[in-house]
């Protein structure tokens, strides 16, 4: 078995059977095309872990992000162990190949009051009944509120929100489902959005159970999300460019500074291990340095 026709059995059983979401599936799938393209597509027997060195150092060379030749590395391993388990190689020659840990870049921040302005000049647009307007409104808040990803936010149908307990439903990374809670402000703007402004969408378009919708009417995009997003929110702190992810970020970080706990907004995250919620959210030097000045009795 070659490494393509290797690359699109395992691809073939990340999706069906351990259910990643596509996007993993392409980009693994991506990195597997990449080496066998460089390595002449040999058998996967073939390969030995002084070819994959060389195949990771070019990417090094070429100014590939840590993040990139980390993942590049996971994709490799991923292969090879499951070529390894199914006895098409005798060995798996990817147990020593190390990759360069990844970055702890994190997204841009928006302070509470700055998001507090961006969402009042949302509503404030949404005033006059446009369409558009609401759903900008509505989904700026969904968000902020739920902390959630733009793939759960566009992925959201009618069904998943809850009005009276003002919870939504989602889908998240490897097909977990969670419920998350939103506040008053996320409700009021989904109400305008859902009387005034969503059956006028509906009516530019075939129906579809989506909950925010596109100018056509079909479901909202994550590009046009992101659209949304970045011209709503970048001009408003000063950014050049901003995204859904942000406003994720966002909401963890004025979370903590709240007082909400780790675990806590662990589970509102959608996130398998606790390290990786350290890794997206902190806590600003001021906030741990009033806390200590307040709790520690040799302050």
């Amino acid at each position: 078995m070659r490494i393509s026709e290797g690359a699109d059995a395992w691809a073939h059983e990340l999706a069906h059977v351990r259910r990643l979401s596509p996007a993993t599936v392409r980009a693994y799938r991506s990195d597997l095309r990449d080496l066998a393209d460089a390595l002449g597509d040999p058998a996967l027997r073939d390969v030995d872990l002084e070819m994959l060195r060389e195949w990771l150092w070019r990417a090094t060379q070429r100014g590939d992000a840590r993040s990139t030749l980390a993942r590049r590395a996971a994709s490799v391993r991923g292969l090879f162990a499951w070529a390894a388990d199914e006895s098409i190689v005798p060995f798996d020659p990817s147990l020593r190949l190390v990759a360069p840990k990844r970055g702890r870049t994190l997204p841009t921040v928006t302070t509470a009051t700055a998001m507090s302005r961006v969402l009042d000049d949302a509503r404030e647009r949404a005033a006059d009944g446009d369409p558009l307007a609401l759903r900008d409104a509505a989904l700026l808040e969904v968000l902020y509120a739920a902390a959630l990803r733009v793939s759960e936010v566009c992925g959201t149908d009618l069904d998943d929100l809850d009005a009276e307990r003002r919870t939504v439903r989602v889908l998240g990374k490897g097909g977990k489902e969670r419920v998350v809670p939103f506040g008053l402000p996320a409700a009021e703007a989904l109400e305008s959005y859902l009387v005034r402004g969503r059956p006028a969408l509906v009516g530019r378009g075939s129906g579809t159970a989506a909950l925010f919708l596109g100018v056509r009417g079909g479901r909202l995009g994550a590009r046009s999300a992101y659209d949304i997003v970045s011209r709503t929110v970048a001009p408003a702190i000063g950014a050049t460019a901003i995204g859904p992810h942000a406003l994720r970020h966002s909401a963890a970080t004025h979370l903590l500074d709240g007082g909400a706990d780790l675990r806590t907004v662990q589970e509102m995250l959608g996130h398998a291990s606790l390290g990786t919620t350290q890794i997206y959210t902190h806590v600003s030097a001021e906030k741990l340095t009033a806390t200590y000045r307040l709790a520690h009795p040799r302050a």
